[in-house]
Formats: structure tokens, sequence, C-alpha cells
């Protein structure tokens, strides 16, 4: 009797703890926690959190979700490809572990999306291209089925939007790849849709995920729309982000140095140069290096050389060691000059254009160092420093064919940034009648900014011939990107 009745006892006892075994997802307090620590890059705060509540609540899918979330940003602020390929086999057993989960969650079938997602985008980012649509086309499908079940589901909307922006964007050849296999996006409607959700998440229980959509959304206008009339809006979006964000000062500091804000771009990135986590994230060294070179700063080449130092990746190496190459050459330091040239053709990968750029340059003369300032305060934005290091010369000072070219080309970006677009658009036929059959880029994307002011001013027909001009142009740098940009903006010229 006894022995039935502990029996009895042990049995209750274990329908009284069953709930909290069973498979769930509880995006709760704790989580929340993690979740916004790894969005402020502090990866060992998140994992404490997230240690917690697998202990708490060890049936909590959530916590599958945020060790994918750690994995993906850590993976994108490092660029570290020994890691890639260590990590990148725990996509596998991440969604096989959500698949035991709850299937009546919402969470169910976005958490699965998510990781597709993510991997998605890291593959893309280390040249697994095939594989990354893959799964960003998976991660679509997952995305729509839970839409379907959970129209109120705000996350979600989240992730669709930027897969539409993604797909959208691709280049031209390769959409038509894409689409033949049901492949397409729309960016202009993704885009609407991140800033849409922005607002609709506040007032919603899922408004911590609005952070994420601000780094979306910033990523989105400067890389994709290249829209450099955005500071003040996307810096009052990221305003808002945790204090002691080293995402939130990459944002300020990355959008800053894009919309030509230089002088804003060294004050928020130097907040974070004694940040001992900073090394974990190399692009912060990287971005505030060439905001200092664009200035002429005499402690440029620090952050240029922390970037080499600390960066575990394949991008933008030949490129820092090029621009380190320039710090010295404008400070008339020949040996090191040499050095860091060496280090250009010797270093470091091709697979970006910045890189690629860099070994061009590398190969060739060494640049006019008038010519080579004005092409660096105009990048800081500084156009009327630029213009100073000009405005005085002649195409005739010029020795150099490439050097005539890009004097044109040069007068007719800052005039153009300086709103005096008659003198633009002179110097930019000139830089197309000079440079039309060179192998640089000058003339074809001369033949781009024509275009896109005639755009603006509504004269359609000049910008269509111009915009062929730019995608005829063949055999010269940056061929793929002026070519893809020109007929972009063809289509929606020609459906005015």
């Amino acid at each position: 009797m006894l022995n039935t009745r502990r029996k009895l006892l042990l049995l209750l006892s274990l329908l009284s703890i069953q709930p909290s075994l069973k498979a769930a997802f509880n995006f709760n307090p704790n989580c929340i926690k993690a979740y916004e620590a790894i969005l402020s890059l502090k990866a060992e705060e998140a994992k404490v959190l997230i240690q917690k509540e697998k202990q708490q609540n060890p049936q909590n899918g959530i916590t599958i979700l945020l060790d994918n979330y750690l994995s993906y940003f850590q993976l994108l602020t490092s660029e570290n490809k020994a890691a890639y390929e260590n990590q990148k086999d725990l996509k596998a057993s991440r969604i096989s572990d959500l698949e035991k989960q709850d299937k009546n969650s919402p969470y169910y079938l976005f958490s699965q999306a998510e990781i597709y997602l993510q991997w998605g985008l890291i593959k893309g980012r280390f040249g697994d291209y095939f594989s990354s649509a893959m799964d960003l086309n998976k991660a679509k499908g997952l995305l729509r089925e839970n839409a379907q079940k959970y129209p109120d589901f705000l996350p979600n909307q989240k992730s669709l939007a930027l897969i539409n922006v993604i797909f959208g964007s691709v280049p031209s050849n390769l959409k038509k790849t894409l689409q033949l296999v049901g492949i397409k996006g729309d960016s202009q409607a993704g885009i609407n849709q991140l800033h849409s959700l922005r607002t609709q998440l506040q007032k919603s229980p899922y408004s911590f995920y609005k952070d994420e959509v601000i780094f979306f959304i910033c990523y989105i206008d400067i890389d994709i729309l290249h829209n450099k009339n955005s500071y003040s809006k996307l810096i009052s979006y990221i305003s808002g982000m945790e204090n002691g964000s080293l995402l939130k000062i990459y944002l300020q500091g990355y959008v800053s140095a894009k919309t030509g804000h230089n002088r804003e771009a060294i004050a928020f990135l130097e907040a974070s140069a004694n940040n001992e986590n900073s090394q974990k994230f190399p692009a912060l060294s990287y971005l505030l290096g060439n905001a200092k070179l664009n200035r002429m700063d005499s402690n440029a080449h620090v952050y240029l050389t922390k970037y080499i130092q600390h960066y575990k990746g394949t991008n933008f190496i030949k490129d820092t060691y090029l621009k380190l190459a320039y710090f010295y050459f404008l400070n008339n330091d020949t040996g090191k000059y040499a050095y860091f040239l060496k280090m250009v053709k010797n270093k470091g990968y091709t697979n970006n254009e910045k890189d690629k750029q860099a070994l061009r340059e590398a190969n060739d003369r060494a640049p006019d160092p008038f010519l080579l300032r004005a092409r660096l305060y105009f990048d800081g934005g500084d156009y009327a420093k630029a213009l100073a290091q000009l405005k005085d010369k002649d195409v005739n000072d010029f020795s150099f064919f490439r050097d005539k070219i890009e004097f044109h080309y040069r007068l007719g970006r800052i005039y153009e940034e300086s709103s005096q677009l008659n003198e633009a658009l002179v110097n930019y036929q000139k830089a197309i009648y000079l440079g039309k059959n060179a192998s640089y880029y000058f003339a074809a994307n001369s033949a781009l900014k024509i275009a896109e002011i005639s755009e603006q001013q509504k004269d359609y027909k000049r910008a269509t011939y111009y915009y062929n001009q730019a995608i005829s142009m063949k055999d010269h740098e940056y061929e793929s990107s002026i070519e893809n940009q020109a007929k972009e903006r063809l289509k929606v010229v020609n459906g005015k």
C-alpha cells in the first residue's frame, strides 16, 4: 500500500512539472535582453543570458534562434573565414532542433526562416552565392507560409521585406537567371515595407525588433538605393538605439561617412576607438582610418593599420594597404609609399570592386598629388577644399592621359555635389570625350552622372541617351557596377 502511494505521488509530481518540459517558444524578458545584447555586439553578455535561459527553461526554442543570431553577428562583424567554415554546418542541426518545437506557435516557421535567412546573408558575404540564394529562397517560402497562418505576426514582415529588397537588387544579368527558378523581388516595395514596419513595431509587443529594422534600413538606403540625402533621417532613427552599442556607433559612422558628413563620422567613430570590444569589429577602424585620411589627419595611418592587424576576413585588405600607401605618398615618405604599394600587390584578395581597383591603381603610375587630395577631400564631403586643389589648374597642367581625364571627371563630381550643375555637365562631357575608349572608369561614370542629372531634370530623352552611352562603354574599371546601375535606371526612365 505504501509502495502504491509513493508511485502515485511520483506520478503526480512528474505530471506537475510536465508543462515546463514541453517544447515552446517564449521570447521572455531574459531572451529580449540577450537579443538586445547581441545587437549591441556584447557577445559575452549575450552568452551568459542565453545560458541562463537554457538552464531555467531548457525547452524554450527561442534560445536556438538566439544562438544563431550570435553566430550571425559575430561572423558579420569579424568576417573570419575560418570561423565561417567551422560554423556553417550549425545551420542544419539548429533547423532540426527547431522542427521539434511547438508547431502551433508563430515562431515555429519564423525561427526556421530566420536561420535560413541569416545563413543566406552570411554565405553571400563569403562568396557562396548559389547556396546563399537557395537559403534565402527557402526562408522566403517559410515566411510566406507563416504569413498565411499568422497575418498579424509583425516579425514575419521584417524578414519578408528584407528578402524582397535582396532579390530585387541583384544585377540584371543575375536577375534573369534567378527568375527562371522562381526567385524575384522588388527593392522599392521592400524598403517601403521596412519604413512602415519601423513605426508599427514601436506600439506592438515586438518593439524589441525595431533596432534590427533600423540596421536593415540604413544598409539598404546607403548601399542599395545610394541615397546621399537621407543623412538626417537615418541619424534620427539610429539615435534611438542603445547607448554604448558598437552597432549604433558603427551605423552612425557609416551613414555619416557615406553621405559626405566626414567630420560627424570621425566624432562618432572616435567614441569607439578605446572600447575594448572594438577590436572584435575591425570595420570600425577601417571606417575611422578612411574618414581621417579624407580629412588629411596626421594619425589616419594608425586606424588603417589597426584594421590590417585585427581583421581576419578577405575584404578591403588591398584597399587598406593602398590607403596607407597614399597616406605616406602625401606625407612625402617615398620608402613607406613603395612598401605599401608592394603590400597591395602581394596581400589580400580581389573579391570586391574596391580591392580590384586598389590593385589596378597600385600597378599604375603614381597619382597626381593635387588630384589625389581633391579625390580624398571630395570623398569626405569637403567640396570647397576639393575644388581648391583644382580650380587654378588647366587640363594641360597634367602630363599623363589618365590625369587629364580624371581632372575633368573630378571637377564634374565636385561641381555636381556643389549644385553647380552647368559646370558639372561641361566637365563630364569633356571627360567622356577624352576617355570614352580608355580603360579608366571616368568616362563611363561621367555618362551615368549626366543621365542621372537629366533624369532629375525630367529630360528623359537625354537621360536615355546617356544611360545607353554608359552601357555601351566596355572594358573599363567598375564596368559591371556602372552598367547595372544604368540598366536599372533605364527601366525606370522607359516607364515614364
